[in-house]
């Protein structure tokens, strides 16, 4: 396609022992996945860092997310130590619905942090929860995205799938939001998120692979709706967390047929755009 690299909105890169512990969760197959999913990169830092960037990636994210409350500052603290190491990473930060959130991405933001992670299945709570009301006002004034899976794929949370991002942004359209997983598996819903709010957005993480086909088709009727959100649409992979090579992301987004220059703007121009790259 003519393009200078990739820019990976969706990777995750976290401490070593709470890796760890998300791997050993892929490896039993656990609620939330339910099904064999193989960890194709499972490999330490400094090499998984080489790996990436050896396939054209010029910028990428640190995707951590905490599973209770408490966790989201340190793992903030260490975002922002990885980011000062590692100059390609977009600096990434997280938040929990607890009483000390909004204080918690304050002190993320003064950090430096450029994107957060927002992980609505894991996390088990709702967006709505009062308790993050200055939370997404803060980043809805900063303009800082929120790459947030809150689709129901590869299983529902309780509060996962359109209604509650519905009413998240009745209260915050100004809210630069990223649907990971294009909203999977409830793709039209999301796109019609989207389409009613120019500042959501979608990231392409395993969506067309054969593996996430198994289990959750995207509507072929509905490819015109998402290539007439081009300009909205960012490239995520969930390195290294995925079950098959990198470049099968690449190839399942090419056989949509939506063409190269939407795969230019998905691949590397709507984020370059977004992040000031």
């Amino acid at each position: 396609m003519g393009l200078p690299s990739l820019i990976d909105i969706h990777t995750h890169f976290m401490p070593e022992r709470l890796l760890a512990k998300v791997w050993a969760y892929f490896d039993a197959a656990g609620p939330l996945v339910g099904r064999p999913w193989p960890i194709t990169y499972r490999l330490a830092e400094e090499r998984r860092l080489d790996v990436l960037r050896g396939f054209g990636v010029r910028a990428f994210t640190s995707m951590l997310y905490p599973h209770k409350p408490g966790m989201a500052r340190w793992l903030n603290d260490w975002s922002a130590g990885f980011a000062a190491r590692t100059p390609d990473c977009l600096h990434t930060a997280t938040f929990f619905a607890e009483p000390g959130a909004v204080e918690d991405v304050r002190r993320a933001l003064d950090q430096g942090a450029r994107v957060f992670k927002c992980h609505v299945q894991v996390g088990g709570f709702d967006p709505n929860d009062p308790l993050l009301d200055g939370v997404w006002g803060l980043l809805a004034e900063a303009g800082v995205p929120v790459v947030t899976h809150c689709g129901s794929g590869p299983a529902p949370g309780a509060f996962t799938g359109p209604e509650p991002i519905a009413a998240l942004l009745a209260r915050h359209p100004r809210l630069p939001l990223v649907v990971a997983h294009l909203g999977m598996p409830e793709y039209e819903e999301f796109l019609s998120l989207a389409e009613r709010h120019d500042r959501v957005m979608l990231d392409t993480t395993m969506a067309f692979t054969a593996f996430a086909e198994e289990d959750a088709p995207f509507p072929r009727g509905a490819l015109p709706r998402l290539g007439g959100l081009g300009d909205r649409v960012l490239l995520g992979t969930d390195f290294p967390n995925i079950p098959y090579p990198y470049a099968e992301a690449l190839h399942a987004l090419e056989r949509t047929g939506l063409g190269t220059p939407w795969l230019r703007a998905v691949c590397h121009d709507n984020a370059a755009r977004l992040f000031g790259l």
